[in-house]
């Protein structure tokens, strides 16, 4: 192992502030709360810009607690194999903005550039006339601005929190709804139960337009089946219109007149293979008679989406832990987010087993306690880190005192790179680490690693 000094966790070179990121940072003064569940602003805005969102590609606007950027990642996929221009809006962002906004092009989708960034939220800020609202609304509108200028044939459309008042909840008619696995999370803004929860996810169905749900908890079903017997949305359910399974290392996908012999995911994990026959089912109907086999084929095995049980590329993080150590990334920071994420683990450690360190960073509003108890049995011991230039995260010490709570050996550490040397030194030989609890850990992460896994979010 290579011997390196002390770090305090910021050994990245630090980039020139761009002029986005100067604009971005303004933008953030403009509402006092960083989330107001609210259509009214932005419908005031997007009326204000000429409604931009009423020339948009057609459209698949996805909403859940968990799941919805790899059921985007897979379905991008197979859309590209299949020819199609993709645009595509996700949240948050791991590294830099532009990941947010994917625009297709000539030659292939990639993040939005500098120029066009700063126009576009340049624009929104301009007609928004000093008006109160959201940095996620008036950056979701310059987002729209992007994509009604920018030629394609498809928009992925992902909600950032809950559904029926999400700013992304402002087109009349898209072409396809979904709605991934719903639990609890974020309950200060979206309901403390389950049913509360999937009332707020179910705010997204339309009238007329199909809608692909994926395996959900029977109170979650309940609610959603409620809503669109209500208003007319026809539902195409997994686990009775459509299901997926694993069966002699392949992925089987399957409904009432069709049955799918296909590749496992590239994605890793077991909860994989329900995003992906999610996402088999929402193509199907994007798609009908033209989606081929060997698109889906495509698709399953070039999707990617960085820090969803990733295993990083040899970069900057290894030089910190022994030859043969791997590293893995993960940003899933919810209680149902810590059991798939476990379970992935242990799924591992059957193929391969190895002893395995976490390296646990989170966010205060979350459900501590809930996330961690899941790697019981399966982790040597956990390192507590800080998230730097997060004010909402936990400092190492408490979090320690929480896993400690919950029966794990733990240390606090001051970074993920001194935590990652303590870590090889108390191993000392191959061994698995993952690194987990937040989706702003993960972008920390990855900054440190360097550009390979970061450059890979824009997807192939």
């Amino acid at each position: 192992m290579t011997t390196l000094p002390h770090s305090d966790g910021d050994r990245s070179p630090r980039p020139l502030v761009s002029a986005s990121t100067t604009l971005l940072e303004s933008l953030k003064a403009l509402h006092p709360q960083s989330i107001d569940l609210s259509l009214g602003r932005i419908e005031r805005l997007l009326a204000a810009l000429g409604h931009p969102e009423e020339s948009l590609p057609p459209m698949v606007h996805v909403a859940g607690t968990n799941g919805k950027g790899s059921l985007i990642a897979f379905l991008r996929a197979i859309a590209q194999a299949l020819g199609a221009h993709v645009h595509v809006y996700t949240s948050p962002h791991l590294v830099n903005f532009h990941e947010r906004i994917v625009l297709a092009g000539p030659n292939g989708a990639a993040p939005i550039g500098e120029a066009q960034l700063v126009d576009c939220l340049a624009r929104a800020e301009a007609a928004n006339s000093g008006e109160l609202i959201t940095l996620f609304e008036i950056t979701t509108a310059a987002a729209f601005l992007a994509f009604a200028e920018t030629p394609a044939d498809l928009l992925l459309l992902e909600t950032g929190l809950g559904g029926r008042l999400d700013a992304t909840n402002v087109v009349a008619k898209p072409l396809l709804t979904a709605i991934t696995p719903i639990s609890i999370d974020h309950v200060s803004f979206l309901g403390e139960t389950l049913t509360a929860i999937a009332g707020e996810k179910a705010g997204i169905l339309k009238p007329g337009v199909p809608c692909v749900v994926g395996r959900q908890e029977q109170q979650a079903l309940d609610v959603i089946e409620a809503r669109a017997a209500a208003i007319g949305a026809p539902l195409h359910i997994a686990g009775r219109d459509f299901d997926t399974f694993e069966q002699q290392g392949r992925l089987i996908f399957q409904t009432n007149s069709t049955l799918l012999d296909l590749p496992l995911p590239r994605l890793a994990g077991r909860h994989q293979i329900d995003n992906a026959g999610a996402a088999i089912a929402a193509a199907s109907i994007v798609f009908g008679d033209t989606l081929r086999g060997d698109a889906i084929d495509h698709g399953l095995t070039h999707a990617v989406w960085p820090a969803r049980l990733e295993r990083l590329p040899p970069g900057g993080l290894h030089a910190y832990v022994g030859d043969g150590t791997e590293i893995w990334l993960d940003g899933g920071h919810n209680p149902a987010g810590g059991q798939v994420i476990a379970h992935a683990l242990a799924e591992l450690d059957e193929r391969l087993p190895r002893p395995v360190h976490l390296i646990w960073g989170m966010m205060e509003t979350k459900d501590a306690h809930a996330f961690i108890a899941p790697f019981k049995g399966l982790v040597e011991r956990v390192y507590t880190v800080p998230i730097p230039d997060e004010a909402n995260a936990f400092d190492a010490e408490p979090l320690a005192s929480i896993a400690a709570d919950e029966g794990f050996e733990v240390v606090a550490a001051n970074s993920v790179p001194e935590a990652l040397m303590q870590s090889g030194a108390a191993l000392r030989g191959p061994s698995r680490v993952l690194i987990c609890g937040s989706l702003y850990l993960a972008g920390q992460v990855l900054k440190l690693h360097g550009a390979a896994s970061a450059a890979a979010r824009s997807g192939a």
